[in-house]
């Protein structure tokens, strides 16, 4: 085994977070009883603000990265071997815990899931956090009676990792899908993943009043704020949202009108603490549900060196689809 591995450290410099690449070793990794050696990670939202030094990170020093892929080297647990391949996602990785760019990490056994069968590490990471928190937005309004009869679906947010990996499913699922984004040329690609029609993010906000004109079955929303807000003023009556996104701000300007007089549902969806139970559910699905073949226009394979870039891309909204990060590039 290499006594030294390359990982994308985030450090207090003068009082700001900076995030470089370091040379560390096993005796500096944390004291968890699970050795993983890295295959990919990702790139989400949240490594975003982390890598680019935007408070993310609670401890310092921090190794970046909520998702990782990779195979088990060492184990002190029952349930994991070497050769097993894992996957982790959230958990506080990259905020209380070191995470995913490592090409080693030491992990809690509670933390990991087997790799699906049918998925290689790559395709894993090409989910990630992001995929997986769209399969739990999809059970959330499956369990919340939205089925494809009853509708449209809106997704926003629609050309990000949450909103690519949802229209795929949802439309594999038989619902008609209406995407809604900022970028006019994104909209090919919105509708080659199977969304029915695009519409602009000005036609999501309508009115901006609390109760608005039914138009949506149900939803799922990677924005918050306004756009949330409108989103479920705009909701049939019995209709549900399910909430996982913020970027546009953590505040809900609406009323309690939508919800007592149209009996829709706010659900929020929370992928970083869910079960293992909910997490193996979600995963299996994702191999049931998920046509592989939307991975040939949604992934992009990056080494972890261009992570600073890329981090102030999807930042500013730039980034297509899914970034997979080679560790060992």
């Amino acid at each position: 085994m290499s006594d030294t591995f390359k990982a994308m450290v985030i450090e207090d410099k003068d009082g700001k977070q900076q995030a470089s690449i370091k040379d560390l070793t096993i005796a500096d990794l944390p004291d968890n009883d699970v050795l993983v050696e890295v295959s990919y990670s990702t790139l989400n939202y949240k490594d975003g603000l982390a890598v680019s030094g935007k408070g993310i990170a609670r401890r310092l020093p921090m190794v970046g990265g909520v998702d990782l892929a990779g195979t088990v080297l060492e184990s002190a647990s029952d349930e994991f071997k070497p050769g097993d391949k894992v996957v982790v996602n959230g958990f506080g990785l990259s905020e209380l815990y070191w995470g995913g760019y490592s090409q080693k990490q030491k992990l809690k056994s509670d933390w990991l899931i087997k790799l699906p069968d049918g998925f290689s590490m790559q395709e894993a990471m090409a989910i990630g956090t992001a995929g997986y928190t769209s399969m739990l937005c999809v059970l959330a309004l499956e369990k919340a009676g939205i089925t494809p009869d009853k509708g449209e679906i809106l997704v926003t947010g629609a050309a990000g990792g949450v909103g690519s990996v949802a229209i795929a499913l949802l439309a594999k699922l038989g619902y008609t899908v209406v995407a809604s984004s900022g970028r006019e040329e994104t909209h090919a690609y919105l509708k080659k993943l199977g969304a029915s029609s695009v519409i602009s993010r000005e036609e999501t906000m309508g009115k901006g009043r609390p109760f608005d004109k039914e138009r949506w079955a149900g939803a799922i929303d990677s924005v918050g704020s306004s756009i949330l807000a409108s989103v479920i003023a705009q909701l049939n009556y019995g209709g549900a949202v399910a909430a996982v996104g913020l970027a546009a701000g953590t505040d809900l300007p609406t009323s309690v009108l939508p919800f007592i007089l149209r009996g829709v549902s706010l659900i929020g969806v929370d992928s970083v603490m869910a079960s293992k139970e909910i997490r193996q559910e979600a995963w299996a699905r994702l191999a049931q549900d998920l046509d592989k073949s939307i991975f040939d226009d949604m992934i992009t394979v990056e080494p972890m060196s261009n992570l600073p870039a890329l981090a102030e891309q999807i930042i500013k909204g730039q980034i297509k689809g899914r970034v997979v990060i080679d560790v060992n590039a």
